[in-house]
């Protein structure tokens, strides 16, 4: 296949938006279920994202989740190549620069500014191997497409449309607000090169009459020349799906019996690992906030993954959630960690490397489970199965650096391709692992649950893509989005 540099690629198309959150990564997946059921075979790819919502790769990589769900929705396994450029903040000015699937530095964001013009060939080096044996591409921007003051080394938006000469729908969101602001401004912003990238726009998110927005597109065309493409009405089934990143704070929802709580960690990561339980009609899910106390009549409470342990170790106990947890446990109430929660949970965790702070560091842990935990360069990204103590089947994924070993091990929390995995402690009442998706299998998230009801999550995951993929073919010109994909 010739370099996408030249414009001899598949037909494909790039998603951009007015800014953030708007909505284009579920647009993409559902645009890319509905393709799907035409017949065509479709590659979703996003240059650059950032998020600590991660996925495992079948190569053995890390993506963002959002482009793994959209491979579920065009029928594919993720791969590294869909999304080449991963950053998973760290802190408030550095992240951890993935590339093509492998972690390449921790960098600040000045440090990275300057990276980015050396990524963007391996960029589209994933782009066009990708492309090979796909019908359509469909691409994803990241952030806003005129972030003209980030412009000069853009890879993720205008910088990797031109140089994989791809034409652009701009994304807007009407329950944001200024809306139409939004499309004028960035097409206002743009030089008169990358506005002629722009072939038209969706609105997404749409409540109520769309007759009434009429004199809007009627203004947005005679100002800026571009078709509204669709008008996307509020799709509430969404929520069902696996969210992109913490740019909207996680939910939690029900008004089950059996109650759990989950700090919201600073740099929690993988926060879709309770979507399952969030869809239990028994079970109410709280994600608690900063300066809120864990709620005391909690049945568990559930500490997430981070990218940061021990930056939210001391997060945790600053938001006096340490002494919460004690109280709970006091009333006999039950806990659960899962990856860095379960790091917390132990004695110890110590970096030797200085991978999250200063060489030779050893932070005090929660004490909880008799295991003590080293951080490594080396990091394990794997898709595994295995089952309970109890025997019912779990898969998942394990994405974390760092070895957990103690006394407490010896009553494993999982077993794992055949190995233990994870601890309990001797009440049993305090446990932890490094498996994340866990609850996604439906035999073990009823046995944690006391019996749940007989809801099968992958399967309603599956039918609320079609939901999707149905929608937006009743609000979107798919036929036109076509054309504009083949230039025709």
């Amino acid at each position: 296949m010739k370099s996408p540099c030249s414009g001899l690629h598949p037909p494909a198309l790039m998603f951009q938006g007015t800014g953030s959150d708007v909505g284009k990564s579920l647009l993409v997946a559902g645009l890319a279920r509905a393709f799907v059921g035409r017949g065509l075979a479709v590659r979703p790819f996003k240059p650059q994202n950032m998020s600590n919502n991660a996925a495992v790769t079948r190569d053995g990589g890390e993506i963002g989740r959002a482009q793994a769900l959209q491979a579920r929705a065009a029928g594919i396994a993720p791969v590294a190549d869909m999304n080449p450029v991963l950053l998973k903040p760290q802190s408030d000015v550095g992240a951890q620069v993935v590339v093509q699937g492998r972690v390449l530095a921790n960098a600040s964001a000045r440090d990275y500014y300057a990276l980015k013009p050396t990524l963007l060939p391996r960029v589209l080096e994933s782009f066009e191997r990708l492309a090979q044996g796909a019908d359509l591409m469909l691409v994803e921007g990241a952030g806003a497409a005129a972030e003209v003051n980030l412009r000069a080394a853009d890879i993720a938006n205008m910088g990797f449309a031109e140089a994989a000469d791809i034409d652009v729908v701009l994304v807007a969101d009407i329950d944001r607000g200024g809306v139409i602001a939004a499309i004028v401004g960035t097409w206002e912003l743009l030089p008169p090169a990358e506005r002629a990238r722009l072939k038209g726009y969706i609105i997404n998110k749409f409540r109520g009459d769309a007759s009434l927005f009429t004199p809007a597109v009627e203004l947005i065309k005679a100002r800026t020349g571009l078709d509204c493409l669709g008008i996307v009405p509020y799709y509430p089934d969404a929520a069902l799906l696996p969210a992109e990143d913490g740019a909207t704070a996680p939910k939690g929802g029900g008004s089950g019996a059996l109650k759990i709580a989950v700090p919201r960690l600073s740099r929690m990561a993988n926060f879709d690992d309770f979507d399952p339980l969030a869809a239990e009609p028994g079970v109410t899910l709280a994600f608690v906030g900063p300066g809120q106390a864990l709620p005391g009549d909690a049945d568990w409470i559930i500490l997430p993954g981070s990218k940061a342990t021990i930056a939210d170790l001391a997060f945790l106990r600053a938001q006096g959630w340490d002494i919460d947890l004690a109280a709970h446990l006091r009333r006999g109430g039950r806990v659960l960690g899962i990856c860095a929660g379960f790091q917390m949970l132990g004695r110890s965790v110590a970096d030797p490397l200085g991978l999250e702070g200063p060489a030779g560091s050893v932070a005090e842990g929660l004490g909880y489970l008799e295991v003590e935990t080293v951080m490594s360069a080396e990091k394990t990204l794997v898709e595994v199965a295995g089952h309970d103590p109890a025997g019912h089947p779990v898969h998942g994924y394990e994405m974390h650096m760092g070895r957990t070993d103690g006394p407490d091990c010896a009553r494993p929390f999982l077993t794992l391709a055949g190995r233990p995995d994870g601890a309990v402690s001797a009440d049993g009442r305090v446990m932890g692992g490094y498996l994340h998706g866990l609850f996604s299998s439906d035999r073990f998230r009823s046995a944690f649950l006391g019996g749940g009801s007989d809801l099968a999550h992958d399967a309603l995951v599956e039918r609320v893509l079609d939901g999707l993929a149905a929608h937006l073919a009743g609000h979107v010109d798919l036929d036109r989005l076509l054309q504009l994909a083949s230039r025709d």
